[in-house]
């Protein structure tokens, strides 16, 4: 009998457990608990409710050993956010939603001691409030005596991986993702934070995907009825298992889309030069020392949060009626600059949609279908537009433009991406996040030889959908227009 392992695969609003096994040289997923990952805003501050979800982490296991023996766990999450341990290992505060507004402003005061292209130049990390280097400094400027009590940091999976092992430790791929780690020393950057004032004793000790933080703790073995599970580093940023998954070979590209579309491609090394940061890419880390080059781009955010407010106004509607009433409104009417700042919070995103469209000198959409229209469009246009940076940047050209997540069974944007950018787009697999979870664990025990050998099952068990291009010209016709709203954007 194989191995079979469980994966713990957390987004920005669910949170699922997975187990895992290969045989005849497919990979098997099996769902046994899903469950709702929603935020708890207290007095202004947005949380992540940590202890909900560590119940259901304790559920999923709990699921899994019921059906059998279980050889690993593996946990994937979100990047940036953290938690802070005292001396003694506990917690301080839960963990702060990086979508809060307390860090409204951070990388503009950061930057009156440390020039932002200086920590790009040793970082490679593109500037957005939301890393957790201007949360550190949020908190070292405003609330030093948390600060003053710490002794650790832990990003959310190493906080989990803490919680069944007792370990302390950072996963190379989500510590890649704080904006002060140094992709060439593939180690944090200390200094950057001492000229921050933020202390370097936060910092744990690395670790690498397909290493182990640890066993589960003697009173989680007890209370679960089971031996000592070894609790593995899986690429523990959840991008950076959907990449470790994508089914491309030689030089590709490739959207990881959900909440957020990472764009971007799989290098050897980082790429930081005066063209990268221009473009504003990042370097973070992958498996095996390789370097995710990618720009992170607002996806499927913009429609989450839009149906959302619908729903709170009483309408009901669904993902599949939004997508026709898309269809059945007018083409390039309007279009947004999906990063502007008003998009980052929740809210009423349709009146900000048409609050955008008003202050750029455009036809403001009304209707639900035309504010979706105008979302789509202005998405696929994003990846258009990014797709050619990275070519220019890279000096690569790419024939297709591989996506991969739950967002590609939105069908409809699919289609859209392929006629912006003019290549095929492969979509699939939907499940490339967790299947790169899976597959980490099976190479770490011996079930799977290596990483070409594991993209290799994945792409035979991917089931990949190809869109091509066919309508490429109302594209290249509307282009210039938005390439001018994204210029308005970036002077308002």
């Amino acid at each position: 009998m194989g191995k079979r392992v469980l994966a713990f695969d957390f987004g920005a609003s669910s949170g699922r457990a997975m187990i895992g096994t290969v045989e005849g040289g497919r990979l098997n997923v099996t769902e046994i608990h899903r469950f709702q990952n929603d935020p708890v805003k207290v007095g202004e501050v947005v949380y992540w409710d940590v202890f909900r979800l560590w119940f259901e982490i304790k559920e999923g296991i709990r699921r899994a050993l019921r059906e059998g023996p279980v050889d690993a766990i593996g946990i994937d999450t979100w990047g940036v956010d953290f938690a802070l341990l005292d001396k003694n290992g506990e917690m301080l505060q839960a963990p702060v939603h990086y979508r809060d507004e307390r860090t409204v402003g951070m990388p503009e005061e950061v930057e009156k001691i440390l020039p932002l292209s200086k920590i790009y130049r040793r970082t490679g990390t593109q500037h957005m409030r939301i890393n957790t280097l201007y949360q550190l400094y949020y908190l070292a400027k405003y609330r030093p005596e948390l600060v003053a009590l710490a002794d650790k940091l832990l990003f959310v999976p190493d906080l989990f991986a803490y919680f069944l092992t007792g370990k302390i430790r950072a996963e190379a791929t989500i510590a890649s993702t704080s904006n002060f780690f140094d992709p060439r020393a593939h180690d944090f950057d200390r200094d950057l934070l001492a000229k921050l004032g933020i202390p370097a004793r936060l910092l744990p000790d690395l670790i690498e995907p397909g290493e182990c933080y640890g066993t589960l703790s003697p009173s989680l073995s007890e209370e679960f009825g089971c031996g000592a599970i070894p609790v593995l580093a899986v690429c523990t940023h959840d991008t950076a298992s959907a990449v470790f998954a994508a089914p491309g070979e030689g030089e590709f590209a490739y959207i990881s889309c959900g909440t957020w579309s990472l764009f971007g491609t799989e290098l050897k090394s980082p790429l930081i030069d005066e063209k990268s940061e221009a473009a504003r890419y990042t370097n973070e880390g992958g498996y095996a020392g390789t370097i995710r080059f990618l720009k992170n781009i607002m996806g499927l955010w913009l429609i989450q949060e839009s149906r959302r407010q619908w729903l709170r106004e009483g309408e009901t509607v669904g993902y599949a009626d939004l997508e026709k009433e898309a269809l059945a409104s007018a083409p390039f009417a309007c279009f947004i600059d999906c990063d502007a700042p008003e998009f980052e919070t929740p809210g009423n995103l349709p009146e900000r949609v048409r609050a955008f469209c008003r202050a750029t000198g455009q036809r403001v959409p009304e209707t639900r279908g035309e504010v979706m229209r105008c979302i789509y469009e202005s998405l696929a246009m994003k990846y258009r537009t990014n797709l050619r940076a990275l070519s220019r940047v890279t000096g690569q050209n790419f024939p297709a433009l591989h996506m991969v997540g739950g967002g590609i069974k939105d069908t409809l944007l699919c289609k859209m991406s392929a006629d912006a950018t003019g290549v095929p787009v492969i979509a699939g697999p939907a499940e490339a996040t967790v299947m790169g979870n899976i597959a980490v664990q099976l190479i770490s025990l011996g079930e799977i030889a290596d990483w070409k050998t594991a993209r290799k099952i994945v792409k035979e068990s991917a089931d990949a959908k190809l869109y091509e291009p066919s309508d490429t010209a109302a594209w290249d016709e509307n282009d210039a227009r938005f390439q001018s709203i994204l210029g308005k954007s970036a002077l308002r």
